[in-house]
């Protein structure tokens, strides 16, 4: 093979990798079921991922550490009011990496109004595809199945959007 046709063949590799990663970003795949997951929440509560179905939910993947994060919360907060009594929950997810009174800190002060999980071991994100780029979100639909995953912070109108999209079906 000469160079060319190697460099070619690299590149036409590249474009289908990329081409397939924004299908996959975008939701231009079909829906995927979500992990079963068991979140151990900062009030001493569990929920499982069973427990969660018939509702529209965002798993939110942060570290208090993280600018981006801490930037968004109030998006996610107020995302969470607008639609809680519709059927519409948030679970914020922290990395292992970060240390819990940081984490049970930042909830606290900010009275976050959902489910806070500390994913001590990693197993969380490593179930969710190994989430390791903070923040990273899942939007999971009513028959818990992810609908959308974002890494980085979400266009919110877009979020909005979808979410109502989402409730709305039965």
């Amino acid at each position: 093979m000469t160079i060319a046709r190697r460099h070619l063949a690299i590149a036409a590799f590249g474009l289908a990798a990329v081409v397939a990663a924004w299908l996959l970003l975008a939701g231009g795949a079909a829906r995927s079921v979500a992990p079963a997951v068991r979140y151990a929440l900062l009030d001493g509560s569990t929920l499982d991922t069973e427990q969660l179905k018939g509702k529209v939910v965002l798993v939110n993947f942060w570290a208090t550490s993280c600018t981006t994060c801490v930037a968004e919360m109030p998006h996610i907060v107020a995302a969470h009011q607008k639609f809680k009594l519709r059927g519409y929950t948030t679970l914020a997810v922290a990395m292992s990496y970060d240390p819990p009174v940081f984490v049970s800190g930042f909830a606290e002060s900010r009275k976050l109004p959902f489910g806070v999980a500390i994913d001590n071991t990693g197993a969380i994100a490593r179930s969710f595809g190994n989430v390791q780029l903070t923040p990273t979100s899942f939007l999971i639909d009513k028959h818990g199945r992810v609908v959308k995953r974002y890494v980085g912070a979400p266009d919110f109108a877009a979020l909005d959007e979808l979410v109502e999209q989402l409730l709305a079906e039965t």
